[in-house]
């Protein structure tokens, strides 16, 4: 495909816009139209850009080479099989669908039509993440926190599929393993899905990871930390902001004391530990991780080439996640002592 893509976003709610401006702003996309049941939304998000407002995806013409899903999640299921159906290459705002049978279907779909299906995990494309994978360490524990005020947008699902879901897919990006086990906490506040939730999952290959989600805090935070033998790396998403800590040449003087040298590590008190380790700021990308997203979803449209994001990390993504929802939902909590 030489001329630029052909692309449509169906729903006109706050992603929906973010997709159709950055689509708008990218060479290799020509916005042809925005689908949204209330045409009002659709006009709004549509007409700056000179697509067509639709309300329906029966009205979308052919020649549409992609499409950005931003329903509400209750309606992927329905508007990917019937975009499948059509065959036109897809790229489903994460959750991928709102049941993990919803998601298989989905994904068997893709396969069926030959459609390109990636899942907009956007912090994937976070340049954090590429400095994380730029240091090739080894994982050994994983701890995740993301917290903010309610948005009262998602309110149809938990934290986890709306959240927690982002760090859940980094986690496995990372991991690249099986996980064994799921423990899981969590609390329902105001609605009628966890709000509040905390799991901790082991991996096969012996990595832990702590995951904290919470749309209740009267702040926002997104941060990632990880321990390796080699390194320890601390990284804020939102502040673009994180240091690496690695082992220098000085920690000789330690491998000495683990050999035996020294009767025990107190007569090391007068070491400056400072002095043992490297501290280095991480190096970020100046990248936006929707634009990388989207241009990411074109080239594999363009090139028939695997997306970064596939439909099966989005299936495994919400596998996981239904675990820990469900692990939240099982947890006994002890009712109160009376005084």
């Amino acid at each position: 495909m030489s001329r630029p893509a052909r692309v449509a976003v169906v729903g006109a709610g706050r992603m929906g816009g973010y997709h159709a401006r950055v689509y708008h702003d990218l060479p290799e996309a020509e916005l042809v139209a925005v689908v949204d049941v209330s045409r009002e939304r659709a006009e709004q998000v549509a007409q700056p850009y000179g697509a067509r407002a639709l309300t329906s995806l029966d009205e979308l013409p052919d020649g549409i080479d992609a499409v950005s899903l931003a329903v509400p999640t209750i309606h992927h299921r329905s508007a990917a099989l019937a975009l499948l159906e059509r065959r036109i290459a897809l790229l489903i705002e994460k959750p991928l669908a709102a049941t993990v049978a919803e998601a298989e279907e989905i994904v068997t779909a893709a396969r069926r039509s030959g459609c390109p299906l990636t899942v907009g995990h956007t912090e994937r494309f976070n340049p954090v993440v590429g400095a994380i994978e730029r240091l090739a360490i080894r994982p050994r524990f994983i701890e995740t926190t993301r917290i903010s005020p309610f948005s009262f947008r998602s309110a149809d699902i938990g934290v986890v599929a709306d959240m927690m879901i982002h760090d859940i897919d980094i986690v496995l990006h990372l991991v690249r393993a099986p996980w064994t086990r799921v423990d899981a906490v969590g609390v329902n506040v105001l609605v009628r899905h966890e709000d509040v939730a905390n799991a901790r999952v082991c991996f096969e290959n012996g990595v832990v990871a702590n995951l904290t989600a919470s749309r209740l805090a009267l702040k926002t935070e997104r941060r990632i930390r990880v321990f390796s033998e080699s390194a320890y790396v601390s990284a804020d998403y939102q502040k673009k902001t994180g240091v690496a800590i690695t082992k220098s040449a000085n920690l000789d003087i330690l491998k000495m004391a683990q050999d035996g040298r020294f009767e025990d590590l107190s007569q090391m008190q007068g070491v400056d530990f400072g002095k043992l380790v490297v501290v280095e700021p991480l190096v970020f990308e100046n990248a936006d991780p929707l634009r990388s997203e989207l241009s990411a979803f074109l080239e594999s449209v363009r090139t028939g080439r695997p997306p970064a994001v596939s439909a099966e990390d989005g299936l495994n993504a919400m596998k996981l996640a239904s675990e820990i929802a469900e692990a939240v939902k099982k947890q006994a909590w002890a009712s109160p002592r009376a005084e």
